[in-house]
């Protein structure tokens, strides 16, 4: 999938070193390896890091999961979002954010990292055209989103790492929740 200058790929055990290059020494985020939404606390707490690190690599080498797309910008790894069934976030299951509109089966984006010298640069929105598809190649009929609404300021990027409601909107989700002031339930139905 091509968006641009921007190609965005299916993470497989042959990518692995383009996502630990992304995500560098700090696995992302103080060791999370976009496990966060995966595990509950305790789980996430006792394997931060390294332990993280291994727990993804073992779904990446599972060869009928796939826990995410890569962003690149040339050869270069710049972006990831991780898309799966929601039933693969366990945490989302005790979200207050998340909580369930109904049962309908949806797939969920859950997470993205884009690398400091590509923010603003258009990888989050080619991310989220792409594990759209994703979804929809794999049997997705809606898909959905918990974004931050920053009502006009200026996102961080701690803001960013669920991804921004505007991008979610220009790719055509509408809100269909709302359980927590900055943080809508955004979907799409394919």
């Amino acid at each position: 999938m091509k968006a641009g200058n921007i190609r965005v790929e299916p993470l497989s055990p042959e990518r692995w070193v383009d996502l630990e290059e992304l995500f560098g020494p700090n696995g992302a985020t103080e060791g999370c390896w976009c496990m966060w939404f995966r595990e509950s606390r305790q789980e996430y707490r006792a394997r931060r890091g390294d332990g993280n690190r291994a727990a993804l690599r073992a779904i990446v080498d599972d060869s009928e999961l796939t826990p995410g797309l890569l962003a690149y910008q040339g050869e270069r790894p710049v972006g990831w979002v991780s898309v799966a069934p929601r039933t693969d976030y366990s945490r989302l299951a005790r979200s207050r954010v998340a909580k369930r509109v109904d049962d309908a089966p949806v797939w969920s984006i859950v997470c993205f990292f884009i690398h400091r010298d590509a923010r603003g640069q258009g990888v989050m929105h080619a991310l989220v055209d792409a594990a759209v598809k994703f979804a929809r190649d794999h049997g997705a009929t809606t898909i959905e989103a918990y974004p931050q609404d920053t009502a006009g300021r200026q996102p961080s990027a701690d803001d960013a790492f669920v991804g921004l409601l505007p991008v979610f909107e220009r790719a055509g989700f509408v809100e269909v929740a709302r359980h927590t002031p900055n943080r809508p339930l955004v979907r799409l139905v394919l």
